[in-house]
């Protein structure tokens, strides 16, 4: 399949200027809410509550977007669950806190046992790869919203941490190393584009785009003293680095090479390089801010990509085969 002219992200129905907007409209209102214990919400990587005792909850949720409709395309429904977890956990892990427990939401037309096994055992063993407990969830019939052979599926995280354990980013400094951690492919974003960019006929390439999200829990559990800053590679894309603190910039010259997946959505879409990077993850899942990089790469087998340096909340991507600037 070629892709005779450009499509981008937003050609494909998804407006991320609209969705930022959105925020920011309603942030004030979602704010009027907080009480004393609430140290963050809206904005960051998963939301912080004093929980009492000097422990401190995180809690974060998502989902797995359009990637749905091609589990259901393929009629394979194991690995849809660990995404997920996946995005969920990888969020709340971004704080430094310890994943606690996770719960689900699944809504379908009917209840249908042959679907619904795989995605739980999915969901399961995601959390047990990740400490976590299933604690509870729920599982909606709705058949005049959707249609027979489709549902959709949300999850909530909870984890926790002491308060002087928080990873804020408040102690980033200028000259700090950025280490990745490679992704497993496209992970959970980007999926209304990668449908427009992907025939239904080409099984083998729909199931590589279906390769759940990596889990980076037992990545970066026993170096998170070392993290100064930690960045989940969601929707995006690079652009989520400067939410680990937006009063530096983040320069990058070095991008490990991307999954052959990304090789051909270049291809079709007709996308530039900073288009790619600010839609897909691009090979980077996870990225780490910290003054101490050779005993992170160590021990997670993380690769430096750059470092931190002044500036206002900038990714300046400089390496020899490409070079753009994104603004987080």
């Amino acid at each position: 399949m070629t892709q005779a002219q450009k499509i981008s992200y937003k050609d494909a129905g998804v407006d991320l200027e609209v969705a930022d907007a959105l925020v920011d409209k309603i942030k004030a209102r979602v704010q009027s809410t907080y009480g004393e214990n609430v140290i963050s919400g809206v904005g960051g990587f998963a939301a912080l509550y004093k929980s009492g005792g000097g422990k401190i909850l995180a809690a974060g949720t998502d989902g797995v977007g359009t990637k749905v409709k091609i589990a259901q395309s393929l009629n394979k429904h194991d690995t849809i669950g660990i995404d997920l977890v996946a995005m969920c956990v990888n969020d709340i892990i971004c704080t430094g806190a310890t994943p606690l427990f996770f719960l689900d939401y699944l809504a379908m037309a009917k209840i249908d046992l042959a679907v619904l096994d795989p995605i739980i055992a999915g969901i399961t063993a995601a959390c047990k790869e990740c400490g976590m407990a299933l604690i509870g969830g729920e599982t909606a019939e709705m058949p005049d919203v959707y249609a027979q052979g489709e549902y959709d599926l949300a999850g909530f995280a909870v984890g926790e941490m002491d308060e002087a354990d928080i990873i804020d980013g408040s102690k980033i400094k200028e000259g700090d190393a950025l280490l990745a951690l490679s992704s497993s492919g496209l992970h959970s974003n980007g999926f209304s584009l990668v449908r427009k960019l992907i025939r239904a006929d080409e099984k083998d390439l729909l199931a590589t785009a279906l390769a759940p999200t990596r889990l980076y829990w037992r990545d970066i559990r026993d170096i998170r003293k070392n993290a100064r800053g930690m960045a989940h590679i969601t929707g995006g894309g690079l652009g989520n680095i400067p939410r680990m603190n937006g009063g530096f910039d983040y320069v990058i010259d070095h991008l490990p090479a991307p999954q052959p997946v990304f090789t051909a959505l270049a291809e079709r879409s007709g996308l530039d390089a900073k288009e790619l990077y600010e839609t897909f993850n691009m090979g980077v899942g996870f990225v780490i801010a910290t003054d101490k990089p050779d005993e992170v790469i160590k021990k997670t087998g993380a690769v430096k990509i750059g470092h931190v340096t002044a500036g206002g909340g900038q990714v300046r991507v400089a390496t020899e085969k490409t070079s753009f600037t994104l603004q987080g």
